[in-house]
This record gives structure tokens, C-alpha cells and sequence, in this order.
């Protein structure tokens, strides 16, 4: 029997789910408002990593003395706006609770390298087989430090990468001098990791993986979910703005909209708009040779087709709230005193998307409760790219009734099932 299946959203872990459906046969539909690798979605405007060292979670230990400052720190690398807190608290509790230990923090890093210790290496064949290899780089990920100290303050984040099995380079200010001339004289250390990657333009790769899945029969519509016909467990269709989509099985995967589709399929799940922007700038020679991560600012510094893009922050606020483009102006400020000759240079553009993000860091993957015919893809909060690939073939070995591969118990929707 081939199944007809809608896939609810079109950036990185849609198209790749969409694939890998096609591949098993599947009838896909391809269901999102915006066009595929649009400006709209988180897909478009991330860092451009793909890197098997983003394991580290974003809460770690003693995170919950910082959190007052979080809300007095208009210009620090992570805000939360005064407005969004009562709403935000519950899911900021269970922030603070899920880094407030080593061992979580442990056990967080071993789920996620299940799903990037081999991201590059999918990346690289997803691309391959949609006619866009020059997508994916394979340059290596650089970390510049002001001296080693400041790597060695950062000990349980590295030692977490290396029991994930990443290897790394450490590079003297001779080594990193001459890996990126232009840097800034302050950073006089470096950890080169060989095994990343990035992409040079996540909007357009998006959109070339998503005429990819076209070719392969896919069918491309424009519309939002709203819900799902279920009957004795089983569903019937998917309801749009437009009108029923008769079909048998569903994924949802729409990004920071996915919540309350989870909700009609019979899941509560904690999700929140960890809000990033960037800017970019014309680089010319003047900028990064590759990706770089300078430590003082965490921010990816990248080199994109259209110049070098720094991309960071995090806001926590509504979702549709307006953008704070002093967000964009910091990374600015800082990209500038990071790349000296670029001093001065104008952005060319900048951005501001909602990265979907749980409080444990783990991304929401498996079957919902009210039909094993819906299975969610999203929640993966800094990682969707690099993760895009593997949560693709995991829901299509998930419908197919095969075995993942990888445990999926830590990335349960019911793991908040003692939300409100």
C-alpha cells in the first residue's frame, strides 16, 4: 500500500523528511505558508553549522544565577523580554532544571551526538543526490579563544564533545595566525574541529532539496495545518486554512508552529521562541576564510554566497513579536571588532527567526498519542540543520515500522506529560 503522507512544513527537517519518504515509495505532499527555503522560516537564517561539536546544551550548571541578569542585559548574548516572562516561566523552570547537574548535562550530549556525530557526512549525500554538492562544505569548524585560559574555562563543554567521540586540533597564535590572517590580534588560540561543515547558503539549499523532492514526485502546497481528522485512531486527513488534505499519515514538522499541532494530536509539549537574528556583511577577502566561532561573542561567523554572515543571539519573546534589531546591530559591533578590515563596512541585510527550542534540548521525535499515523519532527532548537537529514530517515523508519536505530525514548513527546 503506498501511504499519502503530509508533511507539515517546508524547511530543512520537512524537505529531508519529504525525501526520505519519497525514497520508501510514499506519496508526499509538502505542506507550509511560505516557499520552501524562504526568509520566513528558521531554515533561512541559522548559522549555517553543521557540526558534530553542537552537543554542548545551551543550559548548563549554574545557568540559574545568571537568569536575573538575563532580564537586565539588553546587549547580552541571551535576553528575555520582561512582556513574554509570565508566559515563559514554566518553560524557563524546566530550562534551568534540565542543566542544573553534570550528569543531565552528560546525558543530554549522548542524545544529541546520536543525531550529529555523522551530520556532515548525510549533509554531503543529501546534497550529492539533489544535484547541489557545492552546498556543503567540508572546511572544518574553527573555535578562536583570546589564549588558552579561556579555552580551559570552557572544560566540561569540550569534555563533553570528546566523550561524544569528536576529535579536534589545537592551534597556537602562529597555527590560527595562519589559518585566518584577518583576525583580531586578541585571539591567540584556537580548536579547529575537521569533522564540521557548513553551507553557504541554507535558504537556497532548502529550496534546492525541496525541487529535489518535487522531482521525485512530491507536491509542493501553500497553506497552514490547523489539525487532523483522526477516526478509532487512525488518521483521515489534515485540516488547512483551505480545506481538508485527505491522507494516512502526517509529520509535523513546522518549526516553532508545531505546539499546537502536537496539541491536536494529543501531546503537550514545552516549546519556546528562542528568537536569533544576524547580519551580513560584503566581505570580499577582507573577512573569515571559513566558519568561525569567536568565544567571547558565540556567535557563527560564516561565509556565505552573500558575505560573511554572523548569527547568534537569543531572545526569548513571543513569537510574533516585533523584532529588537539591536540584537542584529550587536552581532555587527561585534563582527567588525572580530574582522578588523571589515571596520566601518555597512550590512548588507540582517534577519531575525524562531528557533524552536525545548528546555532539555532535545528535539520531540517519535509517534503522537492520538495515532501512530502522526509522528513528530520538530523542537530542534540550534540543531535543525545539521540534524535535518537523520530526523528525515528516522520518521521514515518510523512509519515503515523499522527500527530507527538510535533510541527514541529521550526525545518523547511524553516526556512532558506533566504539563498542565
Amino acid at each position: 500500500m503506498q501511504h499519502h503522507v503530509v508533511v507539515i512544513g517546508a524547511g530543512i527537517v520537512g524537505v529531508a523528511t519529504a525525501i526520505a519518504l519519497l525514497r520508501d515509495g510514499c506519496r508526499v505532499t509538502i505542506l507550509d505558508p511560505g516557499p520552501p527555503g524562504g526568509a520566513q522560516a528558521a531554515s533561512f537564517g541559522n548559522g549555517a553549522w553543521i557540526s558534530p561539536a553542537s552537543v554542548v546544551p545551551m543550559s548548563m550548571p549554574g545557568l540559574w544565577r545568571k537568569v536575573p541578569g538575563f532580564l537586565l542585559d539588553a546587549s547580552g548574548p541571551l535576553t528575555i523580554r520582561p512582556s513574554s516572562l509570565p508566559s515563559l516561566a514554566p518553560w524557563l523552570l524546566r530550562f534551568v532544571l534540565a542543566g542544573s547537574t553534570v550528569p543531565r548535562v552528560e546525558t543530554t550530549a549522548r542524545n544529541l551526538a546520536t543525531l550529529l556525530a555523522d551530520a556532515p557526512d548525510r549533509h554531503a549525500d543529501l546534497a550529492a543526490e539533489a544535484d547541489c554538492a557545492d552546498m556543503v562544505r567540508r572546511e572544518g569548524l574553527l573555535y578562536a579563544y583570546p589564549d588558552r585560559r579561556a579555552f580551559e574555562a570552557e572544560a566540561l563543554a569540550w569534555r563533553l564533545r570528546r566523550a561524544s567521540g569528536l576529535a579536534w586540533e589545537e592551534l597556537d597564535e602562529a597555527a590560527l595566525r595562519a589559518r585566518e590572517p584577518a583576525l583580531a590580534a586578541r585571539y591567540r588560540f584556537g580548536v579547529h574541529v575537521a569533522a564540521g561543515a557548513h553551507c553557504p547558503d541554507p535558504g537556497a539549499y532548502v529550496a534546492a532539496l525541496a525541487g529535489h523532492a518535487a522531482t521525485l514526485g512530491a507536491t509542493l502546497g501553500t497553506g497552514r495545518a490547523l489539525g487532523f481528522a483522526i477516526e478509532d485512531g487512525r488518521l483521515r486527513a489534515v485540516g488547512t486554512d483551505s480545506g481538508p488534505i485527505a491522507c494516512d499519515r502526517a509529520v509535523i514538522a513546522a518549526g516553532i508552529r508545531s505546539a499546537p499541532l502536537a496539541r491536536e494530536a494529543g501531546d503537550r509539549v514545552s516549546l519556546a521562541a528562542e528568537r536569533g537574528y544576524h547580519v551580513v556583511v560584503p566581505a570580499g577577502s577582507a573577512g573569515a576564510r571559513g566558519p568561525v566561532m569567536p568565544s567571547d561573542g558565540k556567535m557563527a561567523n560564516t561565509p556565505t554566497r552573500a558575505g560573511l554572515r554572523a548569527a547568534g543571539q537569543v531572545e526569548l519573546a513571543h513569537p510574533d513579536a516585533a523584532p529588537d534589531w539591536r540584537r542584529a546591530d550587536i552581532l555587527l559591533g561585534h563582527l567588525r571588532r572580530t574582522w578588523p578590515d571589515l571596520a566601518g563596512q555597512p550590512a548588507a541585510s540582517r534577519w531575525m527567526g524562531c528557533r524552536p527550542s525545548t528546555p532539555d534540548g532535545l528535539p520531540v521525535l517519535g509517534p503522537a498519542s492520538r495515532s501512530p499515523d502522526i509522528v513528530h519532527a520538530f523542537g530542534h532548537g540550534h540543531v535543525g540543520l545539521a540534524a535535518g537529514p537523520i530526523t528525515g530517515q528516522i520518521v521514515a523508519d518510523i512509519l515503515a515500522r523499522r527500527s530507527p536505530g538510535i533510541p527514541l525514548e529521550p526525545f518523547r513527546a511524553r516526556r512532558f506529560r506533566l504539563l498542565p
